[in-house]
């Protein structure tokens, strides 16, 4: 299976177009996962499908450009541009390349160290080499992967997070308090603001509903999408006597932070309220009105803000929510026409979806979209959400890579 043949050229891995010379090229990747040596791109099929097919489309394209180009049958006119676009895939073509060359030459050299004795001097040369292929395999993965991965332009924008109380009464809005705090640690120990849009807090400390907005220099909608969803929490409510498990919810949206420029809100379609801001309990926390309410009058969608003293500045920050949410709304919309496909990617933002189960008791935190468990809740509560975020990312760009075109 080599690369630098036309019409030939296969990636290891894919079955569909098995060299019948390469038969043993099972039994090397054995001895490499004998030794240790092994990549995750070594495992089998089910692992390399998304993978491969994005690569061989890649070396496909460049071969029929090749020879269409080299053909002396086009017109005048045909020749740029598929010169300019054998040009734009020629970089990922010969990273391809390399990868290969390195994987056979890795490949072949696992067989000379299955046939080695550990005893023998060779042995220990050979595994050394194999590690040196194998680091340059898996740098030209890494590059090959970010220059497949599709690009998500609301990625680096600012992520504006919505937590709000679900079934569960007074333990929901503690919960909300709990992933308020952990959504902020997080913030801060990723060097990124923090900006409360509006609270609604209860009597017993916690909170109905939170509203607030993480900035950053680069992926902060990007990595925080992934939080959109249902968490379930489990635990015993310091006023249950008998020591009873209680389960509640809490919904987290997580939308792109939307700017006047991106997005118009035409201002006769708006109906704007003014009124006294309240706190816990319903009290009067100000003596203007300075609270407002925003209504979308085509969508009957409804913003309000009262976490600031002044009412321009909290008009300012009900706009900037109303504009995400319209944004959103429209183009999730447009998803739906265009392609039913998206809606199978995993953790798509679906706000009916269960993410996550939090269960104190056992110290045990479950992603239901991944299938990971830990029994490190007290570590991830405090913080380190991204020991849940990382294998999600990874299983997200999997799924891309198969779903996206070439």
């Amino acid at each position: 299976m080599n690369l630098e043949q036309p019409k030939t050229a296969h990636l290891e891995g894919d079955s569909a177009h098995a060299d019948p010379e390469g038969a043993g090229e099972s039994l090397n990747r054995e001895a490499l996962a004998s030794e240790g040596l092994a990549t995750p791109l070594d495992q089998g099929n089910e692992v390399l499908s998304p993978w491969v097919q994005r690569l061989e489309g890649f070396v496909t394209e460049h071969e029929a450009l090749t020879a269409q180009l080299s053909s002396g049958s086009l017109k005048s006119h045909e020749i740029a541009p598929l010169a300019q676009r054998l040009t734009e895939i020629d970089g990922t073509y010969n990273i391809i390349l390399e990868r290969q060359r390195a994987s056979e030459e890795r490949l072949q050299l696992g067989v000379i160290l299955k046939d080695t004795p550990r005893s023998d001097d060779m042995h220990a040369l050979v595994a050394s080499e194999i590690d040196t292929l194998t680091k340059q395999v898996e740098a030209h993965d890494a590059t090959l992967r970010g220059i497949l991965q599709p690009r998500d332009p609301l990625a680096n924008h600012p992520a504006m997070v919505e937590i709000r109380a679900g079934a569960g009464g007074d333990e929901a809005a503690l919960f909300v308090r709990d992933l308020l705090r952990l959504y902020m640690r997080y913030a801060e120990a990723k060097g990124w603001s923090i900006e409360i849009i509006d609270m609604n807090e209860t009597d017993l400390g916690g909170c109905k509903e939170a509203i607030f907005v993480l900035r950053g220099r680069t992926k902060v909608y990007g990595t925080m999408q992934y939080e959109a969803g249902v968490h379930r929490v489990q635990r015993v409510p310091q006023t249950e006597s008998s020591g009873r498990l209680h389960t509640s919810t809490v919904t987290v949206a997580v939308l792109p932070e939307i700017s006047p420029a991106e997005f118009q809100v035409e201002e006769k379609d708006l109906r704007v309220e003014t009124f006294r801001a309240r706190g816990a309990g319903g009290q009067h926390v100000n003596t203007t009105d300075s609270a407002v309410r925003i209504v979308h009058i085509p969508t009957g969608v409804t913003v309000q803000c009262q976490d600031e003293k002044s009412q321009h500045r909290n008009k300012d920050r009900a706009l900037s929510v109303l504009r995400s949410r319209l944004y959103t709304i429209e183009a999730e919309r447009q998803r739906a026409e265009d392609s039913a496909n998206r809606r199978a990617q995993i953790g798509g933002g679906d706000r009916a979806e269960r993410i996550r189960t939090y269960n104190f008791p056992q110290n045990r935190i479950t992603d239901h979209r991944v299938g990971l468990t830990l029994r490190r809740l007290d570590v991830v509560i405090d913080g380190e959400l991204d020991l849940l975020l990382d294998p999600l990312a990874e299983m997200m760009q999997e799924q891309a890579l198969l779903d996206a075109p070439t």
